[in-house]
């Protein structure tokens, strides 16, 4: 792939993000969203397919060629994971269950997909108005607003005794049947903090926390646009297993420099499950 070819699935990765981030502002707030529960028991509204028709439409005039994954079309359109030709896989609004409570933790994610690997990924935050972003080989960074990107990398913390744990929320983890790993962390750990969803991943990548798990519940939506952010920033995604993939359902997110003791905690607990 050309590096001219990169910059532009960035910046119009980078596009279809801020339109969705757009769309969901209009609702922020709202009393009228529309709320419908979907067969995974998670919330969707009006302003999450308006965003992500938003999306669409800007990857469409771009790379009308392309795949498209979505999160709320995707079973409509008959839509699946394909490791085999580039992909665009977009969640409108990560974090719907913070979005409709007035929560501004949310946040719009994109990531591109070639031959199964994530190569370029955008996580936005259209409320908190800040925008992380990275393409392979090309490093992370972090946008605050109108101000300069500026390079984002991950925290220095050597010690999961020092270290600071997100997770979008306790319940996945008691509904997964994962309860034990999530106290095993939480116990090894200096702090844990519910700032959630791709919120935790956009923090992990500009050195605010240490790390973030989440149970095997995340679908690729969820993954794609994180992934290539948080290793370009210096960190490592992988699931539970230590294995790296959009495939895969489980998080185990960190610095680098905990990742090992972490993986550690989690697979004890898990056996200590079993």
């Amino acid at each position: 792939m050309t590096g001219d070819l990169r910059t532009r699935l960035l910046e119009t990765a980078l596009r279809a993000a801020r339109s969705a981030g757009d769309a969901a502002l209009a609702h922020f707030g709202s009393r009228d969203l529309e709320i419908e529960t979907k067969g995974d028991g998670s919330p969707v509204t009006k302003a999450d397919r308006q965003a992500e028709r938003r999306m669409r439409e800007v990857i469409a005039g771009a790379f009308p060629d392309d795949l498209v994954l979505g999160e709320e079309y995707a079973s409509e359109n008959g839509e699946k994971l394909d490791t085999g030709r580039r992909q665009w896989i977009i969640d409108p609004i990560d974090g719907t269950a913070s979005f409709i409570r007035g929560v501004p933790l949310f946040g719009a994610l994109v990531g591109i997909i070639e031959d199964g690997k994530p190569i370029v990924g955008v996580i936005h935050l259209p409320a908190l108005n800040e925008t992380v972003f990275a393409a392979k080989g090309r490093g992370a960074w972090f946008q605050s607003g109108s101000d300069e990107p500026v390079p984002a990398h991950v925290s220095g913390t050597s010690e999961l005794a020092r270290a600071t744990v997100c997770t979008t929320s306790d319940d996945y983890f008691r509904q997964s049947g994962a309860r034990p790993v999530w106290d095993a962390v939480r116990d090894a750990c200096a702090s844990t903090r519910g700032w959630s969803d791709c919120y935790a991943f956009a923090l992990l990548a500009t050195g605010r926390i240490d790390a973030a798990i989440e149970p095997p519940v995340l679908h690729p939506w969820d993954a794609a646009g994180a992934i290539p952010v948080i290793e370009e920033a210096g960190g490592i995604w992988t699931d539970w297993d230590g294995v790296c993939s959009v495939e895969r359902r489980s998080v185990a997110a960190s610095n680098g420099l905990i990742h090992a003791e972490l993986l550690d905690r989690i697979r004890a607990a898990s056996q200590r499950d079993t």
